[in-house]
């Protein structure tokens, strides 16, 4: 299972990146807290009194500001690393064997055959072999022919002969319904 491989290192990495980032935050919420200690000392000694009303406010505002900040930066490298898990997925499906492929574009063809009942069918160059050889060995498929090819990173996209209906196989659109659906696992895995 080398994907399981690639998720792991990449939740390690982003483990591991995830920790820098908050030891960088804590060393920003210490330097705005020192700032902001500093300032509580200039006011008291000009005006005694207004210090003592100010400090609690500007402390409270610094912290609070400090800790926007902060949480702005982790979610940004969150995402980052999230994005970097979702590229890396794709593209090892993308590399997977040619026989994968094969029998990936067989059965979506199959698949779409019985939405569908004939029509045409769109798949990325790498893929039109494939196609062309389930077109050629299934006869569910004989109402059904190659179109052409489309910029996808595999699968295929079905189009009923009418044209009015057209079905989505491709691997991004099934890469992005699991991401969606499971994203919220996925950053809990990531990021505790």
């Amino acid at each position: 299972m080398a994907l399981d491989a690639v998720v792991g290192e990449i939740r390690d990495k982003g483990i591991r990146e995830s920790e820098a980032i908050k030891s960088e935050a804590k060393a920003e919420v210490d330097a705005i807290l020192a700032e902001a200690q500093e300032k509580v000392i200039a006011i008291k000694t000009a005006a005694e009194e207004e210090a003592n009303r100010q400090q609690g406010y500007i402390m409270a505002q610094e912290v609070a500001a400090a800790n926007l900040s902060v949480k702005r930066e982790t979610l940004n490298a969150q995402k980052d690393v999230l994005d970097e898990v979702y590229n890396r997925v794709v593209a090892d499906i993308a590399a997977l064997p040619d026989e994968f492929h094969r029998k990936a574009i067989r059965e979506l063809c199959k698949a779409a055959a019985k939405e569908l009942g004939e029509g045409v069918y769109y798949c990325n160059e790498r893929d039109v072999r494939a196609v062309e050889d389930a077109l050629s060995s299934l006869k569910t498929l004989s109402g059904f022919s190659l179109a052409g090819t489309k910029d996808i990173t595999g699968g295929i996209i079905a189009e009923s002969a009418d044209g009015a209906l057209q079905l989505d196989y491709s691997y991004s659109t099934y890469v992005s319904e699991v991401w969606e659906s499971g994203l919220k696992d996925a950053s809990d895995i990531l990021f505790g």
